[in-house]
């Protein structure tokens, strides 16, 4: 008894014993998360090292996966629209659900999602918009309500960024335009890129940037407008009021899902399946949403969000503000046409 006590003790101090000190090699967006904080907390409950690689848009990290990656990462985050891709290709393999007791605290909309239904192959991670982050120093408030602050070369107010995301920066002009913001007409793709080229022509534009690259040039003050996904606008915004703010102009714009997949090759997916469902945990999701400020889909993780991000629009869009927001959808053979309309928005 002496000898059970000690080793219960011995598991109180130090933890888990792993009989191994494996590494999870996670592949995902930048700035996403607390990356030291929340390393260093899975390393100590799991005895799992945690290694980080960085993408800034969904087509890198599926090119990379295609060019062997699926046997070298252990998790990927991707967007929504980009799971048909990976399911076709086989670049990510099936979720071991017994091993993910904490997706019962999804709430019920983000487990019936028609590309995967059942959450197959992935379990959402966070979801959020994107949208124009201004200087409120330097640009007219109540310009800020339409997209042609950015198209309309006479209303431009100073240097500004696009996104350098397809599917997020083709939707937008393509709504600008009146359009389906996923639209595969040829006519309406042409006129989207149109107004691209157009757009980055013009001399107040600094032209395509992805990340968090366009929003630390608003907070430099080296730009005074740039595209962004909302919760890196919210970050630093909570940290400049005064001089920053965020809004989703009236033509509307993009509403995203990330998620949470394995390789299909990955190295290690015992790992992986715990990384996922200690993410799904209420207090580790909570913690993830409070510091990247983007929408938590885990109904157990509301109870410690932060009451004014639960609050903030920014972050969990008013009723009016989600009529006019549009989900990304897979295009299927349109695919090609709009990568190539992409393409010549981009080279010219």
């Amino acid at each position: 008894m002496r000898k059970i006590g000690l080793f219960v003790l011995v598991l109180l101090v130090l933890g888990p014993i792993t009989a191994s000190a494996e590494e999870l090699r996670v592949y995902t967006w930048s700035e996403y998360m607390d990356e030291e904080k929340m390393t260093a907390d899975f390393e100590a409950a799991y005895g799992i090292k945690v290694r980080l690689d960085i993408y800034e848009n969904n087509e890198e990290m599926v090119a990379k996966l295609q060019a062997g990656g699926a046997g070298q990462y252990d998790i990927i985050v991707p967007s929504d629209y980009i799971m048909p891709v990976l399911i076709n290709q086989k670049l990510i393999q099936p979720l071991d659900h017994d091993k993910l007791p904490n997706l019962k605290n999804l709430k019920l909309r983000f487990r019936q999602i028609g590309y995967d239904p059942g959450n197959r192959y992935a379990v959402a991670y966070q979801w959020g918009t994107v949208g124009l982050m201004y200087r409120k120093d330097r640009v007219d408030a109540a310009a800020v309500g339409s997209w042609s602050l950015l198209f309309d070369p006479n209303k431009q107010p100073g240097p500004f960024w696009l996104v350098d995301g397809m599917r997020e920066m083709m939707g937008i002009a393509l709504v600008y335009l009146g359009k389906d913001f996923n639209s595969t007409r040829p006519a309406d793709l042409k006129a989207a890129a149109d107004l691209l080229v157009a757009t980055k022509q013009s001399k107040n534009c600094l032209g395509f940037k992805g990340g968090v690259g366009g929003k630390n040039d608003v907070v430099a003050g080296t730009a005074v407008a740039a595209i962004v996904y909302n919760g890196d606008a919210i970050q630093s915004i909570s940290e400049d009021p005064t001089h920053l703010g965020f809004v989703i102009p009236a033509e509307g714009s993009e509403i995203w899902l990330d998620l949470m997949a394995i390789p299909s090759r990955a190295p290690h997916p015992d790992a992986a399946h715990k990384w996922i469902n200690w993410i799904l945990s209420a207090k580790v999701g909570a913690e993830l949403s409070n510091y990247n400020q983007y929408a938590t889909p885990n109904a157990a993780a509301e109870a410690f969000i932060n009451k004014e991000d639960l609050n903030n629009p920014g972050i969990y869009p008013t009723p009016a503000i989600m009529e006019k927001l549009h989900f990304t959808k897979d295009l299927g053979k349109g695919n090609r046409i709009m990568d190539e309309a992409w393409t010549r928005a981009k080279s010219h």
